[in-house]
């Protein structure tokens, strides 16, 4: 869950890490096609600073009271009129803002009832989604231009979480895997960890599986890509960045169809 040691912390290091790679994109590499279809680097950053832009100074009265959207074109035809190094400059500002809105929250914001993307949460929940939007949104920039990236911590761990907050969705509607299987992905790092699923009657989530039907092993990186459908699931297995055992036929269904967010 949201807590105020953390949530908050790991959304700056998020704009700190989008800031960085701002700084290093040369002119080229701004219209770099990132792993998000029709997005290039600089489409991928713009999207990054129109949801901060709608959400700063925002608090939510009710989980009925919509973000300020209407901030959305107005951002959208100042980005228009930027060059990448002025753009740049724009999202540091927006940012820097952000920074003050996330240091005088309290306890009680975090868990003020909040509209959120996806349906009714808190407004931690609701920033715990921001830091996955932006830990995958730096990926689609950076994995194209081979650029390293600091994949363990806090940040991946709530990027993470999203993922396996939805498991019994994936397994259940996503694979399809039938009722009385279970799997189990064991993610090898930098996060590391056993998630494990049954069917019975409907995929749930549990904390162990013995003898399971499918094993699926990968790093947590390219576990999250492929749930959020970034990268070729097939490529995966055919170079054994994933790697299948127990049932072959599930599990290859299983490998090919992670994909539940893009």
């Amino acid at each position: 869950m949201p807590d105020l040691a953390t949530t908050p912390g790991c959304l700056q290091q998020c704009y700190d890490a989008i800031e960085s790679v701002c700084a290093r994109l040369d002119d080229e590499q701004w219209q770099t096609q990132s792993l998000c279809p029709d997005w290039t680097a600089r489409d991928v950053i713009a999207h990054l600073g129109m949801m901060e832009r709608v959400m700063t100074g925002w608090l939510p009265d009710s989980a009925d009271e919509l973000a300020p959207i209407d901030r959305i074109g107005p951002y959208q035809q100042e980005v228009a009129t930027l060059d990448d190094r002025a753009f740049a400059d724009l999202i540091t500002d927006i940012f820097t803002t952000r920074r003050t809105d996330l240091a005088a929250l309290t306890a009680a914001d975090l868990a003020r009832p909040s509209w959120t993307p996806v349906g009714q949460k808190t407004y931690g929940q609701f920033l715990e989604i921001r830091v996955f939007d932006f830990w995958v949104h730096e990926r689609d920039i950076t994995t194209p231009l081979h650029w390293p990236t600091d994949d363990s911590g806090p940040a991946a761990e709530i990027a993470l979480g999203q993922v396996e907050g939805s498991i019994g969705y994936i397994v259940g509607k996503k694979v399809g895997l039938p009722d009385g299987a279970s799997i189990v992905f064991h993610l090898t790092g930098p996060v590391e960890r056993d998630i494990s699923v049954i069917v019975d009657g409907r995929a749930r989530h549990v904390d162990r599986v013995e003898n399971p039907t499918v094993e699926l092993a990968t790093d947590s990186t390219t576990f999250i890509q492929l749930a959020a459908g970034r990268i070729d699931p097939q490529q995966q297995l055919d170079t054994g960045r994933v790697r299948v055992s127990g049932d072959r036929d599930l599990a290859n269904q299983a490998a090919l169809n992670l994909r539940f967010t893009i």
